[in-house]
């Protein structure tokens, strides 16, 4: 069974967090793609929140002009933050 694009993606993105996060004690294939990171899932707070701006920023060249809701929905899960990394290279 071959990994669709959007598996590559979502797998990038699980290790950009790890990484970003200095999540050592985290395997990124343990992060379920459509589990909440912040309340319950991974337990994260604004601040990883930014640091997840900006490692996005850094590896994808993504502008994250303002966190309005609709930008802070896309960083609920892994998943949501696959489609908003697909809708921002789509422009």
């Amino acid at each position: 069974m071959n990994a669709s694009p959007s598996d590559n993606l979502e797998n990038e993105i699980r290790e950009l967090i790890v990484s970003a996060l200095k999540l050592e004690e985290v395997e990124p294939s343990s992060i379920d793609v459509g589990e909440s990171l912040f309340e319950g899932g991974l337990g994260l707070d604004s601040i990883d929140a930014l640091e997840i701006g900006v490692a996005l920023r850094k590896r994808y060249g993504i502008t994250i002009e303002t966190a309005t809701d609709e930008v802070k929905s896309y960083f609920r899960s892994v998943e949501s933050l696959a489609k908003f990394v697909r809708m921002k290279r789509g422009k």
